[in-house]
């Protein structure tokens, strides 16, 4: 089979790569991004990419996203540059027959006043103010996908994934999620020798964390289950808090300072969990990074790309 994985060469979509090449030995995959010359809001560019690669199946990782900040300060942004890329994507496989399409729904998707995220609650609500823009179009992958399952009789898999990190992550202010930014801080902190390190908001949000190689093998196994669709929860259920977050990443790096939580920065919805049993049903297996190895390998990623970046 041929595989085509949009937004490759980006965080989640590098390890969905790889984990096709473990998983896909004789599948042959194809790749792109806009770093490698695909525009995906440009319908003539998405076309020709499909009618070129003729994929029998398709992993979206693309996506024009960033952190709370981002999303206060570039929400037309994230409003166009988004929904272009959804629309022209379903058309293309539209248009070239594509058998499936696998997509990751963020679970910023979730109304705000829901903590424990089940299926059933999906359309419970509003969105959280800091993701509503981001949140929304995420929405609009899943109805995009019963729309034109519905017209077109096209099978998408929709995956509601918790907040990714790992590995490659993104570690500038504006782009990353909490645990990126606080690794990135924490690692800066003891290496430059100060004692003290700012933690944006309160510290008392609650969320959950999917290793990036665990979310990456859950896409790739979706490419091979029964049609479903409706959304699918993949996650473990189990949160933390920013403040415990930094305490654990504190530990991990060996680092003897303290933090400051600068309460004049948001705090974003106060409570992000996951109801991972469908997932775990429907794709006969279910997340298996712990928070700490996972750390440890984020920490110890971050302080090579640290001295790569210094030395450049």
């Amino acid at each position: 089979m041929k595989v085509l994985v949009l937004g490759a060469t980006g965080f989640v979509g590098a390890w969905v790569v790889k984990k096709l090449g473990q998983f896909e030995q004789d599948a042959t995959v194809e790749k792109t991004s806009l770093s490698l010359g695909t525009d995906l809001r440009d319908w003539g560019q998405t076309l020709a990419l499909f009618k070129r690669t003729r994929p029998d199946y398709v992993v979206n990782c693309a996506a024009f996203v960033g952190g709370i900040q981002y999303g206060y300060k570039y929400p037309v942004d994230l409003f166009t540059h988004n929904l272009r890329m959804i629309v022209n994507i379903f058309d293309a496989c539209r248009e070239t027959g594509v058998r499936r399409l696998v997509q990751p729904i963020s679970n910023c998707a979730y109304p705000a006043r829901e903590t424990y995220f089940q299926e059933e609650s999906f359309w419970n609500g509003q969105l959280h103010e800091s993701v509503l823009v981001y949140g929304m179009t995420r929405k609009m992958m899943w109805t995009g996908a019963w729309a034109y399952d519905k017209q077109h009789g096209l099978d998408t898999i929709s995956l509601v994934v918790s907040n990714m990190y790992g590995p490659g992550d993104h570690f500038q202010a504006e782009r990353s999620h909490a645990l990126g930014a606080m690794v990135k801080r924490i690692v800066d902190a003891k290496e430059e020798g100060r004692k003290r390190v700012v933690i944006w908001g309160s510290g008392t949000p609650v969320r959950e964390w999917l290793y990036v190689e665990d979310g990456a093998e859950a896409l790739v196994r979706a490419l091979h289950i029964a049609p479903h669709n409706d959304i699918i929860n993949v996650g473990t259920g189990q949160g933390i808090s920013v403040r415990d977050l930094a305490f654990k990443i504190r530990e991990v790096v060996g680092w003897d300072g303290d933090f400051d939580f600068d309460t004049s920065q948001p705090d974003g919805a106060p409570h992000k969990t996951v109801d991972g049993s469908k997932g775990e049903g429907l794709l006969s297996w279910k997340p298996s990074t712990g928070l700490r190895e996972g750390i440890r390998e984020t920490v110890a990623y971050y302080m090579e790309y640290r001295k790569e970046h210094m030395n450049s």
